[in-house]
């Protein structure tokens, strides 16, 4: 059998990881400003985090949610702490996508509408209702166009609240910083302005916080940047540093109710130590305002690269727009300064998501990798 080919590849293979580097099979190591989709929080193989999942797995890997299981309220409990979000409760399960599929039923439960209002550039997953609010008509079935989706432009108050006036709005999701969009960070006023519209058409907010949240804007969640409290809040990626794990924080509002959301895998026992790992790093390595604090120093440096026009973002959440599109520079990076950085829908835009735990060593390597990386690409390019 082979495998069904949907990726694209680069022609290398990591075989091992250790903090912010990645090792491939000749003993090379490469500099992980990528993160694997912002997904590596800690740094690979963290001791802690390794010492955990060996311990858990010797234990019990997973039994069903017809059990009880004290890791999850654990999980739920050591979460609300250190995100200041004690009050909302939590519902596990594997995946972003996942994680957004079942807000978007709880939203359609909450007010019994159906249309759902997103932004251009938005990605929210691939599952049914979640690739129908993402801005890929490519990847866009047509059995997943089962409700109407409104793709409204970034940061645009007045269409929103144009299309919210009709009262006919189950839920409006926007990331805390649009990631695969090419790193946008909504203005706060129009944030909270959206809340407070949504809230008096009883319109359920999602913050879609899977890519941005877990400290990596430098605060827990990205839209802590404002005042808004959102109905709810997704997360996955950089919840679980690598291993399957989701969540959606629901505000008390919201009543449960036994069978209205459900789940095989989610919360199992392994993917609680792993979650507990990741929270109890972030807190112990104070790697939260690490991420503000390094974050906000590469980004002055940044700047003063006279190719880059314009760098956006929050923490270790970084886009550079540039003056020529990145795909070539990306490639000489990885294969001539081995650094891994992130694409973008823009194709003007490198994202960066390294590790939150990342040096200040490490992003001064990172830099003088960009500066001989642009280097060569512009010799290469007046060839």
């Amino acid at each position: 059998m082979q495998l069904f080919d949907v990726y694209p590849l680069f022609g290398l293979e990591p075989v091992s990881g250790k903090g912010s580097y990645v090792y491939d099979k000749n003993g090379q190591a490469y500099l992980d400003f990528y993160g694997g989709h912002a997904v590596i929080s800690i740094g690979h193989s963290h001791p802690h985090f390794v010492k955990r999942l060996q311990e858990q797995a010797a234990k019990l890997v997973f039994y069903s949610n017809s059990v009880q299981n004290p890791l999850q309220q654990a999980l739920a409990q050591k979460l609300g702490a250190l995100s200041g979000c004690e009050e909302y409760q939590l519902f596990l399960c594997n995946s972003g996508a996942e994680a957004n599929e079942n807000a978007l039923k709880l939203a359609s439960f909450h007010n019994g509408r159906t249309k759902v209002i997103t932004f251009k550039g938005a990605f929210h997953g691939r599952t049914s209702a979640a690739v129908n609010i993402t801005d890929n008509p490519k990847i866009v079935a047509p059995i997943n166009r089962n409700y109407e989706a409104e793709f409204h432009e970034w940061n645009d108050l007045e269409s929103v609240r144009t299309s919210l006036a009709k009262g006919d709005v189950a839920a409006v999701i926007i990331e805390g910083i649009q990631g695969i969009g090419g790193i946008h960070v909504p203005e706060p006023a129009f944030l909270e302005e959206v809340a407070n519209l949504c809230r008096s058409q009883d319109t359920v907010l999602i913050l879609d916080e899977i890519q941005s949240g877990y400290g990596r804007s430098g605060s827990f969640f990205a839209y802590q940047y404002t005042n808004v409290v959102p109905d709810l809040i997704t997360v996955a990626k950089g919840m679980g540093n690598g291993f399957p794990i989701g969540g959606v924080l629901i505000h008390p509002r919201f009543e449960a109710k036994y069978g209205l959301l459900g789940t095989t895998f989610g919360g199992n026992h392994l993917a609680c130590a792993a979650g507990l790992a990741v929270l109890e790093v972030l807190e112990s390595e104070q790697l939260i305002p690490h991420a503000k604090q390094l974050g906000e120093q590469l980004m002055v440096e940044l700047r003063d690269f006279s190719a880059v026009k314009e760098v956006r973002g929050h923490g270790l959440m970084i886009g550079m727009s540039m003056d020529f599109p990145i795909k070539p520079l990306r490639k000489q990076l990885l294969f001539e300064q081995h650094v891994f950085t992130g694409s973008s829908a823009d194709p003007h835009t490198l994202r960066l998501l390294p590790p939150l735990n990342i040096t200040e060593q490490e992003a001064e390597q990172f830099l003088s990798g960009l500066k001989t990386g642009l280097q060569q690409y512009h010799q290469t390019a007046k060839i």
